[in-house]
């Protein structure tokens, strides 16, 4: 069987599914169907969600398994919240060289960066 489609290859836009056949019992149901929230994604990112939920959500399980940084998961991660209309994050992600850069500059204050440093190292953890 052949991998699904999500976009058109010739001009990246919607497909419809027109036909559903059942191997086992030969039944065809012919109509429009939305391919709903995974027509959005690209294969790439329908293989990224499967891995995801087959390591139940855990970014750093999946960043092992991918063999890619935590990080460049969680970006990916993202990403597809987006396309899918998720909600932003409140706050960007900053890692500790930023944040220690921030408060150098005093473009933050030290409680400031006390908190956004006890949220990167819970994100570190995560």
């Amino acid at each position: 069987m052949n991998p699904l489609l999500t976009r058109d290859p010739i001009t990246g836009g919607e497909l419809i599914v027109t036909r559903l056949e059942s191997p086992s019992s030969g039944i065809v149901i012919e109509g429009r169907f939305s391919l709903g929230w995974i027509g959005r994604l690209t294969p790439e990112q329908l293989a990224f969600v499967e891995l995801l939920v087959k390591n139940r959500g855990n970014i750093q399980r999946l960043a092992a398994e991918l063999d890619i940084a935590y990080n460049t998961a969680r970006a990916r991660l993202d990403e597809i919240v987006a396309l899918l209309g998720g909600p932003p994050e409140h706050e960007p992600r900053l890692d500790r060289r930023q944040i220690l850069d921030r408060l150098a500059a005093r473009e933050i204050s030290v409680e400031e960066a006390l908190r956004l440093l006890k949220g990167a190292d819970y994100e570190q953890r995560k």
